[in-house]
């Protein structure tokens, strides 16, 4: 597994697998570690069984479609042939097996596949005709986090339009996640968060009178990772930001500051950075508010009282570095 696994599920798979399985962490992606088994396989004369890459496990993600065609039967009214699946989207085995599943047995409706957005390997394959390596993966989503997609999968999915494929954001997911987790009480991690992320893409009269299925693939979320995806929520919401303040060094500068806030906004991180000189130093301020159309009453009154800030939340390169 790469070393970036989560812990729950690295206990998960040495309860499951007993005496019998030895975990080895490799590499940082996915296709480090892959690379590594494949590599160990050869070497040690073993059978590599891999995640999805083969006819045989495709077949056997096609048994999530037969639990679904056998599980709308039991709903009155619910119907397939009008269907909308939403499927989450790694290396592509889950994917080309129940959509072939399902067309085959002639109960598809349509199809729309979930992939992070630094992750969208399927995306590219289908917009070049041909499997894509990418050159950059984003790891934040592990469990859909491949660099190509594989050969056998993208030989079933290749039909499909790339339009089919709805990237979703990261930070957008991490929303999802919060939420399933505050009011349904569902524990995702990132990639089994992926379809239902994806319903936010559809109107709700394109969803209509459909029978609608999102396929969620995975509840292993390790919750040290809360506070950080707590945070990539709530800058995705509006709610929280960060700004460089050009901060005056004289007495009542903080006070004057405070006062421009509101009775909703709370300052999460106060930090100085520099002294840029002898009377300014450059600050990093995180605020948090209740109500995203907070930021735009505070900035005014930024503004108007003459401070000179830059708001660096969506600036990924800055942000990186600093926060």
């Amino acid at each position: 597994m790469p070393v970036t696994t989560p812990q729950q599920k690295i206990d998960k798979t040495r309860i499951f697998g007993g005496d019998f399985v030895e975990i080895r962490l490799i590499g940082d992606f996915f296709d480090d570690c892959y690379r590594a088994a494949l590599a160990f396989a050869e070497e040690s004369g073993g059978a590599m069984v891999p995640p999805f890459d083969h006819s045989d496990i495709i077949e056997g993600q096609a048994t999530v479609a037969r639990e679904i065609a056998e599980q709308i039967q039991a709903f009155d009214g619910a119907r397939m042939d009008d269907s909308l699946v939403i499927l989450p989207v790694g290396g592509g085995g889950l994917a080309s097996g129940v959509t072939r599943y399902l067309t085959a047995s002639g109960e598809a409706g349509s199809f729309a596949f979930a992939e992070p957005e630094g992750a969208a390997s399927l995306q590219q394959a289908l917009v070049q005709d041909r499997q894509v390596r990418l050159d950059r993966v984003d790891n934040f989503v592990d469990g859909a986090a491949v660099a190509e997609i594989g050969a056998a999968p993208f030989s079933h999915l290749k039909t499909f339009d790339a339009d089919a494929v709805h990237l979703v954001p990261e930070n957008r997911l991490c929303a999802t996640m919060i939420e399933m987790l505050n009011i349904e009480g569902v524990v995702l991690e990132p990639a089994g968060a992926l379809a239902i992320d994806t319903l936010k893409d559809f109107a709700p009269k394109e969803l209509e009178g459909r029978t609608v299925i999102a396929v969620v693939s995975g509840g292993n979320f390790d919750f040290e990772r809360l506070p950080d995806v707590k945070e990539r929520a709530l800058r995705f919401e509006g709610l929280k930001k960060y700004f460089i303040f050009r901060f005056p060094q004289r007495p009542g500068a903080l006070r004057d500051f405070l006062d421009l806030l509101g009775p909703e906004d709370d300052i999460t991180r106060f930090e100085y950075l520099k002294k840029s000189a002898r009377n300014f130093g450059s600050v990093l301020i995180g605020i948090e508010t209740r109500n995203r159309a907070n930021f735009d009453v505070l900035t005014g009154r930024f503004d108007a009282a003459g401070w000179a800030y830059q708001d660096i939340t969506d600036n990924d390169t800055i942000a990186g570095l600093i926060i």
